[in-house]
């Protein structure tokens, strides 16, 4: 059973541990072949939200007969630690690519105080989608982003295009969370050549085809049934960590991207607390929240199949606990304890005290 918090939930256990020793270095892999490339542009999305036996069934018949998975990376799984090492990936070729129809959002939620999102995808408004299901997606899905001074960038999605086998691809939508909440969707990739300044808008190189997982932002009441997600009421207002930002940046170092592409992550702003007041909720909300959090990924490790699949129970009870941890915040930390997912000026307590002392004079 996969869960709307699954996505989250997946992406706070995959970056629990550090690599950097392990991995981190700028690592080498042979292009895919031109004549898979080719092949990429019969392929074909997947079902998501079909049976697990079903997709289970498919990839050992995708297995069997050796054939391969182009995936599209673009967040955390850019960085060898978190792909090679924590999901025990091996890729058998990769390739830069620009993504013209996509860029990367920070929409899905995470843990306030510490992780407060994720990296996600959404379609460019003056793009069409080229996959199957575009249009519909891009009429549900929220198009206008409110300013929050984030840095813009404004061209395609840049990427690396892994090939991997059927059994590793399968991994990753376990390991992604991949269901009710993912798509799986194909997108038009354009290789970028070593070496290219800036990133072309309008990239001249052949262009193939790669899977992607998407999780798109629905409007309140207009997710179709069986795609809704957890997400918050202001999907563009968290600001990811300086730990998750540093793995998307030491994952572009890797891979040689652009130096045009590499300033852009590199102007992203962290969610930073600024004043004792967070300071304190924080150490009160992961001392509540992070054991038991913790205690779901050891459970998950512990029960899940070889697929990745954890049991319906456990499911339940993770996604019960994920809302729960948002509620609490909602509820109580932000309003006693100030903001969780958005740095907030650091004279914010300062102007609160000094307001205090002008009510106090005044009586």
């Amino acid at each position: 059973m996969k869960h709307p918090a699954a996505p989250a939930l997946k992406r706070l256990a995959a970056i629990q541990s550090e690599e950097s020793e392990e991995y981190g270095v700028r690592r080498r892999f042979p292009q895919p072949h031109k004549d898979r490339l080719e092949r990429s542009l019969q392929d074909r999305a997947l079902d998501l939200c079909q049976a697990p036996k079903d997709l289970y069934n498919h990839a050992a018949r995708r297995q069997e007969k050796q054939e391969t998975f182009l995936y599209l990376a673009y967040g955390s799984n850019l960085f060898s630690g978190t792909f090679l090492g924590r999901r025990g990936i091996r890729p058998l070729s990769a390739i830069n690519v620009v993504v013209p129809e996509l860029i990367m959002t920070f929409d899905l939620p995470g843990i306030p105080y510490s992780e407060p999102c994720f990296a996600n995808t959404k379609y460019r408004p003056e793009i069409p989608p080229t996959s199957g299901e575009g249009d519909e997606k891009a009429s549900h899905s929220i198009t206008e982003r409110p300013k929050y001074h984030n840095p813009e960038w404004p061209r395609g999605l840049v990427g690396v295009v892994y090939e991997v086998t059927a059994a590793d691809f399968f991994h990753i939508l376990a390991t992604e969370g991949g269901g009710a909440a993912y798509q799986d969707v194909l997108v038009d990739c354009y290789p970028l050549l070593p070496g290219i300044q800036p990133v072309p808008e309008h990239p001249s190189t052949d262009v193939f085809k790669a899977h992607t997982l998407y999780a798109p932002v629905y409007a309140p009441g207009k997710a179709p049934p069986g795609r809704e997600r957890f997400s918050r009421p202001d999907p563009d207002y968290s600001q990811p960590s300086l730990r998750y930002i540093t793995i998307i940046q030491n994952g572009a170092d890797e891979h040689d991207f652009p130096p045009d592409y590499k300033a852009y992550l590199q102007e992203l702003e962290p969610f930073t607390i600024t004043s004792q007041r967070q300071r304190m909720g924080a150490f009160i909300f992961l001392q509540i929240w992070q054991p038991i959090l913790t205690a779901i990924f050891k459970l998950s490790a512990r029960y899940a199949d070889d697929k990745g699949k954890s049991p319906k129970w456990l499911s339940i009870l993770a996604a019960a606990i994920f809302t729960s941890v948002w509620i609490s915040y909602d509820q109580f930390f932000h309003r006693i304890f100030g903001d969780g997912e958005r740095t907030q000026p650091k004279h914010t307590d300062e102007e609160r005290t000094q307001r205090k002392l002008v009510r106090d004079a005044s009586h």
